[in-house]
């Protein structure tokens, strides 16, 4: 079994028994309806009261054979429909980091071939995870449901040049599957580019591909900041006048150099089978108030369109939606953000799975990228079930998603995970109907911590301070302190509300002495490893090989840096400071500031209900960036402390309290 079973177990196929009924709790609205006529059904589904069964553990290896037995699932194939006897998913690992000499695979996106083929669809990053560079659209088929899959195919190759953004499309009347995606150049793109999109098509279900043609009408000249088709399925039209138009969402950004980034929304419409192209409902704005981006599109039951966008503005949420009542040529009116749609800056997917029931993926963490699953709306899209009452298909890190209906009562999830990021492999889960009814359970939480020797903490909580790898007392600046070894030492502090720092201010002590210079030292690391693709995050580390101290705060969205010009690492003892005072970041050493930042308000410990690491001292919480020196008095107060206090701390290593919430003096091993 790998790592990635044994940290979130939940894969292969897994059954539940019926059993009694319970009525959904009540669901969360949008702040406003779209429209006092759509249909306002709102039928809530039953969840059985069930015990979940490991069947057996499922996983596909990449690369092995594609006639390889499918897990068993509980169904039957009964006249092409899949009738099944009790809810199962079964799932199966596509993609996964370094197989098929690609470094890493990012972006699903799925659909059903009007012959039943499964595509599913991916990017293929030659080099590494990063979004520009030599990246390959790639394509795996199933004939079979999603059951067994063949052998990877290189649908357009970048050739150093990136190739991203899939949206594949299925037009039922013709059979064509037609692949939206974008193009841009060798060169870096951290901040922006100009980016094209382009059209390919299958006419055989997926088999072979025709040239790509760049789509120079789905594109304005000024769009010259940044495009994005998708990334997800589109849509072909079933009802009204525009019955058979294939749909696309695509965002795009502005910039003159000079004034401000203009962020832009469209749909992109095709009455030919994909031959050509059209923009259509275009909505603007350079306030930055609503930023919708990476679209995604279903028809309502009464035929106009719905989309769905990460939201990156500054209005509250990450979910906005806007609808088309003239078959996407223009918006009913623009984008509006979804705050009760609770989840986190990243992609989603929608699809209807019928008349009275929609369905949203996204991670179902409201501040990191953890815990995909499966929301349902049962009144067109304008609320949504609340994490827990939507279906988690995987408790660790995962981020882009995709949905595709298949027979009968089934669908299928295919999405990004993995044990320390959520970009290790794409999997693809198949389920019914009656799985997303099933209870979640209790979120896995965090281990509790192995025994071992501790570190008094001299605060009222006396939390836990477990002391590893042997790391020992020395000589510190008041009395004793701990020598760290870069190896394996470290102290670790569970998770506690005393050491909660939520959305409140705080402040966070050391004293450090250290002479290393190269690499990164971890400081302080509360709550999250990666705060760039996981927040919300908190740490301060020594950045000797940048010469520097740096500390990041983040909360939501927002990442804010602050930095000292010095790394500080001439072997004597300073004492470093990190504040969120009165709105702002605050670093300072020696008792002196020496960078500040405007603070995002909002709390570093959001969705601490799907479990939350601690602090860790000496090293990131994976284990990387382990500290050498000798670290002494770590405090954390829960306020922001004066200028005061804080000299008195500095200078006599005074006990000051007040939401004092972690005092270790490091005097003593026990």
């Amino acid at each position: 079994m790998s790592p990635l079973q044994l940290a979130y177990p939940v894969t292969g196929a897994i059954r539940v028994d019926n059993g009694a009924h319970d009525s959904h709790g009540g669901r969360d609205e949008m702040n406003d309806r779209y429209s006092p006529e759509a249909p306002t059904d709102s039928r809530r589904r039953h969840r059985g009261v069930a015990v979940l069964i490991l069947a057996g553990v499922v996983l596909s290896m990449l690369g092995g054979p594609a006639s390889a037995e499918p897990a068993s699932t509980g169904s039957s194939e009964v006249a092409g429909e899949s009738q099944t006897s009790e809810p199962y998913v079964d799932e199966r690992v596509l993609y996964q980091r370094g197989d098929f000499g690609y470094a890493c695979f990012r972006i699903p996106a799925v659909v059903r071939a009007k012959n039943g083929m499964i595509l599913a669809f991916a990017e293929g990053r030659v080099k590494d995870c990063g979004d520009d560079g030599d990246i390959d659209l790639v394509l795996r088929r199933s004939a079979d449901g999603g059951r067994t899959w063949g052998p990877l195919q290189v649908v357009s190759e970048g050739n150093g040049e990136t190739h991203g953004n899939p949206v594949p499309i299925v037009d039922e009347t013709t059979g064509r599957v037609v692949l939206v995606s974008t193009h841009n150049g060798p060169q870096p793109c951290p901040n922006g580019c100009d980016r094209d999109p382009w059209v390919r098509f299958s006419d055989d279900h997926g088999a072979t591909w025709s040239t790509a043609r760049e789509m120079t009408e789905g594109k304005r000249p000024e769009w010259n900041f940044w495009y994005a088709t998708g990334p997800m399925h589109g849509i072909q039209l079933q009802r009204g006048t525009h019955a058979g138009r294939l749909v696309v969402g695509a965002s795009f950004e502005t910039w003159d150099r000079v004034g401000k980034h203009v962020y832009g929304t469209h749909l992109l419409y095709s009455d030919d089978s994909g031959a050509t192209w059209n923009i259509g409902a275009e909505t603007f704005r350079d306030d930055g108030a609503v930023v919708a981006q990476e679209v995604t599109v279903i028809e309502l039951t009464d035929g106009r369109i719905y989309a769905s966008a990460r939201e990156r503005g500054t209005d509250p949420g990450d979910r906005a939606y806007a609808i088309s009542s003239d078959g996407g040529e223009t918006w009913d009116a623009p984008f509006r953000t979804m705050p009760a749609l609770a989840t986190t800056d990243v992609q989603g997917s929608l699809l209807r799975f019928s008349d009275d029931r929609v369905l949203f993926s996204s991670p179902l963490h409201p501040g990191a990228r953890e815990a995909m699953g499966v929301r349902s709306s049962y009144d067109e899209a304008r609320s949504f079930e609340t994490w827990n009452e939507g279906k988690v298909f995987y408790w660790g890190p995962s981020a882009y998603s995709d949905l595709v209906r298949l027979d009968g009562d089934e669908a299928a999830l295919m999405y990004e995970a993995g044990a320390v990021n959520p970009y290790e492999t794409i999997r693809f889960a198949r389920f019914n109907e009656a799985y997303l009814d099933t209870p979640n359970g209790t979120p896995p939480g965090i281990p509790a911590p192995a025994p071992g020797p501790q570190t008094p903490d001299e605060s009222p909580y006396r939390n836990a301070a477990y002391v590893r790898g042997g790391a020992q007392v020395t000589d510190g600046r008041f009395g004793n302190g701990l020598a760290l070894d870069r190896v394996d030492d470290r102290v670790e502090v569970p998770f506690d509300r005393s050491i909660d720092l939520g959305a409140h201010d705080f402040t966070l002590s050391t004293w450090i002495r250290y002479s290393d210079k190269a690499g990164a030292h971890a400081i302080l690391w509360f709550y999250r490893v990666d705060s760039g693709t996981n927040p919300p995050a908190l740490w301060l580390r020594a950045e000797p090989a940048s010469n520097r101290i740096r500390a990041i705060l983040s909360v939501g969205r927002y990442n804010v840096t602050v930095q000292s010009p010095s790394a500080y690492n001439d072997g004597q003892w300073h004492f470093v400071v990190l504040q969120r005072a009165g709105g702002q970041l605050r670093l300072l050493v020696d008792g002196v500031q020496v960078s500040s930042a405007p603070a995002p308000a909002g709390s570093v410990t959001l969705g601490q209900e799907f479990g939350i690491h601690g602090l860790h001292i000496g090293q990131r919480l994976d284990g990387a960036d382990r500290f050498r020196g000798t670290l002494d008095e770590v405090r954390v107060y829960r306020r922001a402390l004066s200028a005061t206090e804080l000299a008195l701390i500095q200078e006599r290593n005074v006990p000051i309290g007040g939401r004092l919430g972690l005092r270790l003096p490091l005097e003593t091993v026990h």
